[in-house]
């Protein structure tokens, strides 16, 4: 669906705009996770389970966007501004959804 160019010009260019749900966005929350270390492409599929076909043009479409490292058969997260937001925000999302945020006290 097409924007208004008056939006297009409005949005800032910080915004990390990754759907929810899609390959990328599923990498995103792995590496988030585990930021610590990087990990091959076949290990990034067994974490995600996404197929390794699908997991190397993801990282590659990251990877133009500065949003992850690649060095050797190696990918991690990469260090961007926009990255702390998004795992805030990813984090808070799946902490809202586990039984003990239901339990009463």
């Amino acid at each position: 669906m097409p924007i208004s160019i008056d939006r297009f010009e409005e949005d800032p260019v910080e915004v990390l705009d990754i759907a929810e749900g899609t390959h990328p966005a599923r990498i995103l929350r792995f590496l988030v996770e585990h930021d610590d270390q990087a990990f091959t492409q076949s290990e990034i599929a067994g974490g995600t389970d996404i197929s390794r076909g699908s997991v190397g043009g993801a990282l590659t479409r990251l990877e133009d966007r500065g949003l992850v490292r690649h060095r050797g058969r190696y990918w991690a997260i990469a260090e961007d501004d926009r990255l702390a937001s998004y795992a805030a925000q990813t984090g808070a999302s799946s902490g809202s959804t586990t039984d003990a945020y239901y339990d009463e006290e």
